[in-house]
């Protein structure tokens, strides 16, 4: 999978990932672990653009699942614990809205993915990409 990087200047600096076809089990530790370097490097607020993503399997939500558990300074789930690393995400729930991890676009079979997830309960969904930048 390709991810995008770009920036986008909001009230703050966000990065914007885009990554590039589906997100599922073949790749989504890449999403972590490109997360993990930029965050790592010095970003803080995260905007995933997911216009090029038709499909999101359930390891796509685990990535973004534990995205947010390390952007709010939690140790993520073992991905491998499989429906376990969802059913944390019960803790994100209690957390609140995500602050530093947004998302923008979703294509309508991964908008209902996340929804039936639960996701956008914790997640704030644009689809403008100025309105995005600017909500940090």
């Amino acid at each position: 999978m390709e991810i995008t990087v770009s920036k986008q200047q909001g009230r703050v600096l966000v990065t914007v990932l885009q990554p590039h076809g589906d997100v599922d089990a073949s790749n989504y530790a890449e999403l972590i672990k490109k997360t993990r370097e930029l965050f790592n490097g010095g970003d803080k607020d995260f905007l995933v653009d997911l216009s090029d993503v038709p499909f999101m399997s359930s390891a796509g939500l685990v990535a973004l699942h534990s995205i947010a558990m390390f952007l709010r300074g939690e140790q993520p789930i073992d991905p491998q614990s499989g429906w376990g690393a969802l059913k944390s995400r019960n803790r994100s729930r209690e957390s609140g809205v995500q602050v530093h991890i947004k998302l923008l676009s979703p294509q309508v079979m991964v908008s209902e993915t996340l929804d039936k997830a639960g996701f956008t309960q914790f997640f704030e969904v644009f689809n403008d990409l100025k309105k995005a930048a600017d909500s940090f």
